[in-house]
Order: structure tokens, then sequence, then C-alpha cells
């Protein structure tokens, strides 16, 4: 059974936090870099590590462990940022996503791909698009424009310009 709104083949960068594997559309990829200095922002949430300075422009940095309520992610060797852009409103905002390591570039099939699982009305899995099957094991497909919420990317957005005035 394929997920609604999946139609054809489809290029996904997995990336792994913790045990589990991830998947993002690399259409909404722009880079991944190697772990870099990242400034910390007052007063943002726990999930926001900090903002880094990528070719002049303020990229607000997510610890993509901590906004899925994982523990931190460990910095290592494989630890890296994956640059994203995400749609909210219209607008397109540019954010690092930390991850604990990249893994592969990936073709899934639609037919490939089932629905994400409902658990309940009061959680919300509408940030996952499916659930995809790699090398036998599951794969989430995220929908990086659904992970945050509205006004949680104003709230970025108001953190990441007022680190412009220290």
């Amino acid at each position: 059974m394929s997920v609604a709104g999946i139609t054809e083949t489809v290029q996904y960068l997995t990336f792994k936090l913790a045990d589990e594997i991830f998947a993002l559309d690399v259409a909404k990829v722009r880079e991944i870099l190697e772990i870099t200095n990242i400034t910390k922002v007052p007063q943002t949430p726990d999930f926001m590590r900090g903002v880094i300075n990528l070719r002049g422009s303020v990229v607000p940095v997510i610890d993509m462990r901590l906004k899925f309520g994982m523990s931190a992610t460990e910095q290592t060797v494989n630890t890296c940022i994956i640059v994203v852009e995400v749609n909210m409103d219209g607008d397109t905002t540019i954010l690092g996503a930390l991850a604990d390591s990249v893994q592969e570039v990936v073709e899934m099939e639609p037919e490939s791909i089932e629905a994400a699982p409902h658990i309940g009305a009061r959680l919300n899995t509408d940030f996952i698009k499916g659930m995809g099957k790699v090398d036998s094991r599951f794969v989430m497909i995220l929908d990086i424009d659904k992970v945050f919420s509205s006004n949680e990317l104003a709230d970025l957005g108001q953190g990441s310009q007022s680190s412009d005035k220290f």
C-alpha cells in the first residue's frame, strides 16, 4: 500500500539519530556540513543548539534528537549538520539539522512506502510522510516542512535575528 501524495520514485538522504534511521527528500537538502562551532543563543528552546555562520548567513541549528524527545546529540567524528530548506506559510527558511551521522542517498518507489502509523489522537505523527524499507530496516521519512510548527520557526527567526546584535 503506497502513501497518498507520494506518486513517483524519490531520492532520500538517510541519516541516523540514536539507533533509528530517518530520511529526507534530497530536494530539501542544501548541503551537509561537518560539525562546526555553534554559537548559543539565549532564551531559545532546548532543541535549538544555536546558530552557525554559513557563508555570511546566520543559520539556526536544531538538535533533531532533542526535537524528537531523545537525549542530546553527542559530538563524534560522524556528527554533522544537514542544511535544509523548510517551507512555512509560503516562506523558505534555512535550518541546520544536527544528526549523529549521514548514511546514504537511497531511491524509494512509492509502493515500497507505507503510511505513517496513527498512534491515537493525542500523538501528532503528521511530520512522518511514511515508512520506507531499506535493507530490511524501517526508515522514517520526514516531512521536514511539518517537523516544526509556525510558532517554533517564528521563535527561531527572532532568535537568529537577535543574535546579530551580539
